[in-house]
């Protein structure tokens, strides 16, 4: 089955298209797609996955089609960071 797999640092996206097999799950997608040696500080035991933006379990199985998503902790609170001020449009 065809399904996709994507990550991104805070230099590079990457999202990879697979053949993997049928009843494959998330794990075997992630480990399948090469990109834990591509990006040793992925940590699945730490960081979140999800399939179409929806959490989810590195036990799940997969469907033709999907997109396995490798989350990174966010490194900032958006809570206390300075919004950033944009230009009105009367500028």
């Amino acid at each position: 089955m065809h399904i996709g797999v994507a990550y991104a640092d805070r230099f590079k996206q990457v999202w990879l298209k697979l053949d993997v097999p049928d009843g494959c799950s998330v794990r075997e997608a992630i480990e399948h797609s090469g990109l834990l040696e591509q990006f040793p500080e992925i940590d699945l035991a730490q960081q979140k996955v999800g399939i179409f933006g929806k959490l989810t379990k590195l036990t799940a199985k997969l469907s033709d089609g999907e997109r396995v998503e490798i989350y990174r902790n966010i490194t900032a609170d958006p809570e206390t960071v300075e919004r950033r001020d944009m230009p009105d449009d009367d500028d």
